[in-house]
C-alpha cells in the first residue's frame, strides 16, 4: 500500500509527496509533530499537518533569513531567534564568527527534541557555546527586553496556533523596543500568491511598517512550502539592504552558501507587480 502526505493549500489545492516510512508521530502540549522519509525530499517533519522543513530544500529558506541581515550588518553581535526549534536557522548563525550570543526562543521543547533525533542536517549547532535555548513564548519573552539585540529573527509558523502572537501589532512594537539603534527584524512573511497566505502577510507587513522607518520584503523560491513563492521581511531602525550591504565584505569571509549569494541579495527585493500592490494595499 503507498503511503502520501498531503497538505491542503487552500480549499482546491492539495500537495503530495509520496512517503517511505512515518518516522514519527507525537501531540505536544501545542501541536501534533510529525516526521516522514521520502525518496524526493528526504526527511521532513509537519506541524500540525503543515510541511515545516525537508531535507532537500532547507538551505533556501535558511540561507534567505539568516544571510540577508547578516550581509547587511557584518557587526551583528548578538541576536535572538524566536520559533526555529528545527535548528536551521541557528545553524547559519553560527557560521559568523563575529557572533557572540545566540538566544534561541521556542515554545514546545519537543519539537527540538524530535529534531535533534531526526533532523541532525539542521539541529547540529544548538549545543554550540553561544547558543542559549528558552522553552517560552517569544510573545512573553521579547516584552522584557529593551536596546539590547543586533537582530531579531522570527522563525515562526504560520499566524494561528502557537505561531499567532507572532505576528500581532504588540509583537512587532516589543522587536523594535528590544533591538539596539540599527537593530534588524527579519521574519518569515508568508505567501502572496493564495488568498489566505496573502492576507497574512499584508497584515504583518501593515503591522510591522508602524514601527519600523526601513521596511523591505524579499523573495525566495522554496518547492515545499505553499505555491513555492515565499516571502520574507526585513525591517530595520536605520539600515537599508540594498544600500548598506557590503558584498565584498561578506564574500571575503568564504561562507559556502548553497544559495544565497550577494547578486541573489540585490536580486530578491525586486518583487513582482502583484506582490507591490498587494504591500501597497491597506486591509483592516
Amino acid at each position: 500500500m503507498e503511503l502520501w502526505y498531503t497538505e491542503q493549500h487552500t480549499d482546491n489545492v492539495r500537495f503530495s509527496i509520496k512517503v517511505d516510512k512515518h518516522l514519527f508521530s507525537g501531540q505536544s502540549e501545542f501541536q501534533r509533530i510529525d516526521v516522514f522519509q521520502a525518496k524526493e525530499f528526504g526527511t521532513f517533519f509537519t506541524l500540525d499537518g503543515l510541511m515545516m522543513v525537508t531535507e532537500k530544500d532547507e538551505f533556501i529558506y535558511h540561507d534567505m533569513i539568516v544571510h540577508v541581515p547578516m550581509a547587511t550588518n557584518l557587526q551583528i553581535k548578538n541576536v535572538l531567534v524566536i520559533g526555529g526549534g528545527d535548528g536551521g536557522t541557528v545553524r547559519e548563525l553560527t557560521r559568523y564568527n563575529t557572533v557572540e550570543n545566540i538566544d534561541m526562543v521556542e515554545i514546545d521543547k519537543l519539537v527540538v527534541d524530535v529534531c535533534r533525533e531526526f533532523l541532525a542536517l539542521t539541529a547540529c549547532k544548538l549545543d554550540d557555546p553561544r547558543v542559549h535555548l528558552y522553552y517560552e513564548d517569544g510573545l512573553r519573552f521579547v516584552r522584557s527586553k529593551e536596546n539590547l539585540y543586533d537582530l531579531i529573527i522570527v522563525d515562526s509558523t504560520d499566524p494561528f496556533g502557537p505561531g499567532e502572537g507572532l505576528f500581532t501589532k504588540e509583537f512587532y512594537g516589543n522587536c523594535f523596543k528590544a533591538l539596539k539603534e540599527d537593530g534588524i527584524l527579519v521574519n518569515q512573511h508568508e505567501s502572496p500568491y493564495y488568498v489566505g497566505y496573502a492576507k497574512s502577510m499584508q497584515r504583518a507587513h501593515q503591522r510591522i511598517r508602524e514601527f519600523f522607518p526601513v521596511c523591505r520584503v524579499y523573495q525566495a523560491h522554496i518547492p515545499t512550502y505553499p505555491s513555492g513563492h515565499w516571502l520574507f521581511g526585513f525591517a530595520s531602525k536605520t539600515l537599508d539592504p540594498l544600500t548598506n550591504v557590503d558584498a565584498e565584505a561578506w564574500n571575503e569571509l568564504g561562507i559556502n552558501t548553497q544559495y544565497y549569494n550577494t547578486e541573489i541579495h540585490q536580486g530578491c527585493f525586486a518583487l513582482p507587480n502583484y506582490v507591490k500592490q498587494l504591500l501597497a494595499a491597506s486591509i483592516d
